[in-house]
């Protein structure tokens, strides 16, 4: 398969995935697209013989780079016309989180997907990692029952925000970004309270704040309160606390038991079940990759390109994401709950 890049100086993430890109099999060649240019010296030190091509413009890569997927890599408001230009083009697309500023934008670019029956993917590419494959598969079986309640929070550094250059930069202003740590980080743990539980998010409520005092438009800490479809409830914390590195919890409670993981320190997925009468308590260990999630996830994607294999995320399910992100933002502004979608 031959794969389009769409990126920019600016973009997120973009070392790892052209590190993914320039390891998977599964893809041949890679063409690339930077209006700026760069780019292409690490394009080329980390594609090496993979890159077939380099564009300024992205009609150009399109018409003469024939992608069969395009990677959308970009700052939050740029993502949408690129989107939606390889759609035109009859080009699945693979895109970086949030991929616009107004979800309503991207509504417009899933149903362009769906009517030409194309892949719209966003990178929550927690849905590949091993751990969270098994938890949702513990939660799907009825192991701890029916789900009573949902506790998870994604903390990072506040080291960023403190630089006055990644201050400045689409992160951290919300007419180019959209919102700040729970749509840029958060985002994945709201997606991934639905992919284990198989339950949707249906209400929520929400505080947001500046705790760190930085000189930002956006909220560098948010308390979300939701109720899933089923009446289970649950609280998610998003914010930028640390020094160095990331903290993450992700635990449900149900009728027969629990289930506990720390999705970024690679600790042991833990679960208790009332239902097993000889090991109540069970662990199960997960060995860290070199491209952590994303190669897995990645990997998957192309695959559903290519048509061999179900895609990680439908459009759908990515905007629902961000539905309920701004929903949470609507309820932050308003002091009042808000019903998603």
């Amino acid at each position: 398969m031959r794969v389009g890049v769409v990126l920019r100086p600016e973009s997120a993430h973009r070392d790892i995935y052209l590190g993914v890109l320039s390891e998977l099999e599964e893809v041949g060649e890679v063409v690339a697209c930077d209006e700026t240019g760069r780019t292409f010296g690490e394009v080329k030190r980390l594609l090496g013989g993979k890159l077939g091509g380099k564009y300024r413009d992205l009609g150009d890569m399109l018409e003469k780079g024939k992608p069969d997927m395009v990677l959308v890599t970009l700052e939050a408001f740029r993502a949408p016309e690129a989107i939606g230009r390889a759609l035109d083009e009859g080009v699945h697309v693979l895109s970086e989180k949030p991929a616009c500023v107004d979800p309503g934008d991207f509504e417009v670019l899933v149903e362009k997907a769906e009517e030409r029956d194309l892949q719209l993917m966003l990178a929550f590419a927690f849905r590949r990692s091993p751990m969270v494959m098994w938890a949702k598969e513990v939660v799907g079986k009825g192991d701890i029952g029916k789900i009573y309640g949902v506790q998870a929070h994604f903390i990072a550094d506040q080291a960023r925000i403190r630089d006055e250059e990644v201050r400045e930069s689409w992160f951290f202003r919300k007419e180019l970004g959209g919102g700040g740590h729970l749509l840029w980080l958060g985002c994945h743990f709201v997606d991934m309270i639905t992919f284990v539980t198989g339950r949707r998010i249906e209400r929520v409520s929400c505080f947001t704040s500046v705790v760190g005092g930085e000189p930002i438009d956006v909220e560098d800490s948010a308390a979300v309160s939701f109720e899933l479809e089923g009446g289970a409830i649950g609280n998610l914390l998003s914010a930028y606390y640390l020094d160095k590195d990331k903290h993450s919890l992700f635990q449900v409670w149900g009728e027969h038991g629990w289930l506990r993981m720390y999705p970024h320190e690679w600790t042991p997925l833990e679960w208790y079940s009332d239902l097993y009468t000889l090991s109540p308590l069970r662990k199960l260990s997960f060995q860290e990759g070199r491209w952590d999630v994303y190669l897995p996830f990645v990997r998957s994607c192309v695959r559903a390109c290519m048509g061999e294999e179900p895609p990680p995320i439908t459009p759908r399910e990515g905007l629902y994401v961000l539905e309920v992100v701004h929903a949470a933002y609507r309820a932050a502004e308003t002091g009042q709950v808000q019903e998603v979608g």
